[in-house]
């Protein structure tokens, strides 16, 4: 765990550091999901608060919180999860993304020990994918997200979709801890429509 709590600290550092570099603006970001059944449900938000270094790449804090219900029989119960942690994305010519996203969870699921001596749990997440900004609104992630932590305990586990299967029987021998995921980023300095767009090179006017 101190590791752990070790590179929650850099993290905050580096994001910290961000705010005395030079800024070129600033962007909240948002990813959410929704899954329901008969036997339950779960759905949850995850906002972001970017600071960006350039037009190639942006970190900050980032914040997790979800609800998970279920179902069986004549035995229902809910639970909440919620933590922080930072993430850090690189942007490439407005078609691709790439990065990683770290956060300290805490959770009351438990799938290999009874009692653990603590609920925190960390995940480390690398992801990439498709990435791109519309008319200086809106900015659309959609890529993979890959748990390099993997932790027994991680709330994610259920969304796994990925698992290697035994070729003779075909069960499942184990699950990637792989997760795919679509987040939103707002610019908080959209350049105003009557100066048009600042990016666009403007042509030299003709001398008669």
């Amino acid at each position: 765990m101190k590791k752990y709590i070790t590179l929650a600290l850099i993290a905050l550092n580096l994001s910290a550091n961000a705010q005395t570099k030079a800024i070129e603006g600033y962007e909240i970001g948002i990813d959410g999901f929704v899954s329901a059944s008969n036997q339950g449900g779960a759905f949850g938000l995850g906002p972001k608060f970017g600071f960006r270094l350039n037009e190639n790449l942006i970190l900050g804090p980032s914040f997790r919180w979800q609800k998970t219900w279920s179902s069986f029989s004549t035995q229902k119960f809910s639970y909440s999860i919620w933590g922080g942690g930072i993430f850090v994305h690189g942007r490439f010519k407005n078609v691709l993304y790439g990065g990683a996203e770290f956060e300290m969870l805490k959770s009351p699921v438990n799938y290999t020990v009874v009692a653990p001596s603590t609920n925190w749990v960390p995940t480390l997440f690398l992801c990439g994918g498709f990435s791109k900004e519309f008319n200086h609104i809106v900015r659309v992630n959609a890529g993979l997200y890959y748990d390099v932590i993997n932790h027994a305990n991680s709330p994610f586990r259920t969304s796994y979709f990925m698992t290697i299967k035994n070729p003779q029987t075909g069960q499942i021998q184990k699950y990637l801890p792989l997760i795919y995921r679509i987040s939103f980023f707002f610019p908080l300095d959209r350049p105003d429509k009557d100066n048009g767009d600042p990016t666009e090179e403007v042509e030299p006017e003709e001398e008669y």
